[in-house]
């Protein structure tokens, strides 16, 4: 993401935006194809993109249905905690994760990775996480010390302001925030373009969403995703209902062009 646009979406990040959006997260092919349709995407190259993700673990096709499978079922659990508003009361208390084994493969390191940033905390040493215990993390992992607790001494500010970069998330929320701002605006319009510009907006949103630390409010000078949230609950309501007409409309002309 630049500093002033959303990045173009790819056919295989279009149709994981699609099913981490949808509860539960499987859609027919038909329906994906009707909905990539918007983005101008052939078919040939949506049905590539399908069978590339199924064969890289991502999704399972049952029968022309297609569903979320492994990581990509617990990032959407994540998607959707990203969307509701942090606790306000904090207790003060800090989580702090760390490694105990010293002999992990690649793939079991970049997994603890992956599951330490989904659970929202930030890496103050190699193998060494915090975050504000404001929230819940996951406590069952193997080989991981887990430990809540007040700060001795050291300024919580200051250490946040060295876990995270501020500056560089609240540029990002504001990026989104205009972006669904415009994408509100345009889905009063009738063609179906709003409705992809609408999507993307919504994608890049729901990414911030999920890595935005939703830190205590008295740890940080100004809110950082809150008028994202806020914005996001109020197009993805118009998004859903323009959608469905969208879908409406593509059934009756296919209902007309079979009728004898």
């Amino acid at each position: 993401m630049t500093d002033s646009v959303l990045e173009p979406l790819t056919p295989r990040s279009i149709v994981l935006s699609v099913l981490l959006g949808s509860h539960p997260p499987r859609m027919p092919v038909g329906r994906i194809l009707e909905f990539t349709s918007l983005f101008d995407l052939a078919d040939g190259t949506v049905r590539t993109a399908l069978s590339r993700m199924v064969a890289a673990g991502d999704l399972i096709n049952d029968d022309g249905i297609y569903r979320l499978a492994g990581r990509l079922v617990e990032r959407q659990a994540q998607q959707d905690a990203g969307r509701r508003h942090p606790p306000s009361d904090w207790d003060h208390t800090w989580w702090m994760v760390a490694v105990l084994s010293d002999r992990r493969t690649m793939a079991e390191r970049r997994a603890f990775r992956a599951w330490a940033i989904g659970a929202l905390l930030a890496e103050l040493r190699p193998d060494l996480w915090l975050r504000p215990a404001n929230l819940d993390i996951p406590t069952d992992l193997p080989d991981v010390l887990i430990t809540r607790g007040s700060m001795i001494s050291g300024a919580q500010q200051q250490l946040v302001a060295h876990l995270w970069d501020l500056d560089a998330l609240r540029a990002r929320s504001n990026v989104n925030r205009l972006a669904l701002e415009a994408a509100a605006a345009r889905l009063g319009d009738p063609d179906d373009r709003s409705l992809a510009d609408a999507f993307t907006a919504l994608a890049a949103a729901q990414q911030f969403l999920r890595i935005e630390p939703q830190l205590p409010a008295n740890l940080t000078p100004h809110t950082i995703g809150d008028d994202v949230r806020m914005r996001y609950a109020e197009v993805v309501e118009v998004f859903q209902a323009r959608l469905a007409q969208f879908f409406a409309g593509r059934s009756a002309e296919r209902v007309s062009t079979t009728a004898p």
